[in-house]
């Protein structure tokens, strides 16, 4: 059992802000992305399947980062490592700014996607240096941050693109986490790394990785159609096989990555399931909706800019903002359950409902402001319940499977979503018929409501 070596420094306001800042930088990255997906379709020569790579490559990358790095920081600190993986996200954001085609840009993005690794990192050094009652703040806060950064890349991103060019348009928050990690390297005191005599379980590590990256891609390929049957039974077995593998070996190791009992509380595997059905509904429409502002006005669509999505998104992204501070305020009064249970129905009914009601641009950003407040809430409920419901000194690991289950539906979820279009797509036209928009509305719809039968398996409490 690992055995911190010393007391941590308690941090203020100011060390928080430094963390909640580069939450900040990292979100604006992250974000720019969405809008302007259309604009990069067409700069590249490439159709919807390439899209949805360029959309989801980072949320890969971050699936399989984000454990090892939780891990890692619960082992070593969480300060240290997190400059470590800033320095990768920098490397990241700067090829992505000179990319000349799609393969050095979506190389740009898998460096870039080493800033998932951040909210776990960020939950360790709030866990360690602030009392139990503030954590579930102050996680609020820097998810609510991060969030926020969303708001400005999908500001920025349209205008950047097309009045300099797209090369910019990640330049420019690359810049700005340069810039904040070495603020928060000087305000953010050291934390302790635990003392163990155990090595870490790089075996665990790796079959981890290769199940998550495996998933991932084999799911692209299999929705992507043009698989044989053998093929996509082929895919299933080596998934399978891998997952099983990594469940023997955490089951065999003297210091697991994951300690496989932890999984088994209603707690933390009923978060785990939410988290994935909600994802998996919130990726569809984050794909979606830019796509059907994008269709041409001749048709049913809008024909709308990257500008113009940019600015329909914003308030979406604002109330993204203001769950990051509502669900942890929310979760520590009412409870984790109640206030994942009104998220789940709130983007159900609304996603079943933009089926239907998609005539009006206000109609599509209403909607989409609702999903992401509602999945936002939910989501900071789930990762503030849940890094209070372990030991301390799992806080690390615990946090990043649920951010790892997160981007994981995030990404097949944009994968569903541009499946579905794809194959409703008119070959003399190139757009898909409004009958796949629907289609995909309403699945998502359906994905999102069953995690309320799994909400009610939750605990309630959690431990101090």
């Amino acid at each position: 059992m690992a055995v911190t070596l010393e007391s941590p420094v308690r941090i203020g306001k100011l060390a928080i802000g430094a963390l909640g800042t580069l939450a900040l930088a990292l979100g604006t990255l992250q974000a720019v992305v969405e809008p302007s997906l259309p604009l990069l379709q067409r700069d590249l020569g490439i159709g919807n399947a390439e899209g949805a790579l360029i959309f989801v490559t980072l949320l890969i990358t971050g699936a399989v980062v984000a454990p090892i790095a939780g891990k890692l920081g619960d082992r070593y600190g969480g300060k240290r490592v997190l400059v470590v993986l800033m320095t990768v996200v920098s490397a990241g954001g700067l090829f992505s700014s000179l990319a000349p085609n799609l393969p050095v840009l979506l190389l740009g993005q898998v460096l870039q996607g080493a800033m998932v690794g951040a909210l776990p990192l960020s939950f360790i050094l709030v866990r360690k240096h602030l009392p139990p009652g503030q954590t579930q703040v102050a996680v609020g806060i820097v998810s609510g941050l991060f969030t926020g950064g969303s708001l400005v890349g999908m500001l920025i991103a349209g205008p950047i693109a097309e009045g300099l060019s797209r090369h910019w348009m990640f330049a420019i928050p690359t810049i700005a986490i340069i810039a904040t990690t070495l603020i928060v390297s000087r305000l953010m005191p050291d934390d302790p790394p635990a003392e163990s005599d155990s090595r870490i379980d790089w075996l665990g590590v790796i079959l981890l990785s290769c199940t998550l990256v495996a998933l991932v891609l084999g799911f692209m390929a299999v929705t992507g159609g043009g698989l044989p049957p053998l093929a996509v039974g082929a895919v299933t077995v080596v998934v399978a096989a891998l997952a099983t593998g990594w469940v023997a070996v955490e089951r065999r190791a003297s210091s697991p990555m994951v300690d496989l009992r932890m999984l088994t509380t209603p707690a933390m595997w009923g978060s785990c399931v939410v988290t994935l059905l909600m994802s998996l509904g919130f990726g569809m429409a984050a794909y979606l909706v830019p796509q059907l502002f994008d269709v041409s006005a001749e048709g049913y669509g809008f024909g709308a800019s990257s500008t113009d999505i940019g600015l329909f998104l914003v308030p979406a992204t604002i109330a993204g903002v203001a769950a990051g501070a509502v669900g942890g305020i929310a979760a520590r009064h009412f409870g984790p359950r109640a206030v994942i249970t009104a998220g789940a129905i709130v983007t159900a009914a609304t996603l079943i409902a933009l089926a239907s009601l998609h005539d009006a641009a206000w109609q599509l950003v209403l909607a989409r402001t609702l999903i992401a407040f509602a999945v936002s809430v939910s989501a900071v409920a789930l990762l503030a319940s849940t890094a209070t419901a372990v030991a301390a000194e799992d806080t690390g690991i615990a946090t990043s499977l649920l951010v790892v289950t997160r981007v994981v539906g995030i990404a097949l979820g944009a994968q569903i979503g541009a499946a579905i279009l794809g194959a409703g797509t008119d070959p003399v036209s190139g757009l898909p018929a409004e009958s796949a928009f629907a289609t995909s509305f309403v699945i998502a719809g359906v994905i999102a409501a069953l995690s309320l039968l799994v909400v009610r398996v939750m605990k309630k409490g959690t431990r101090a």
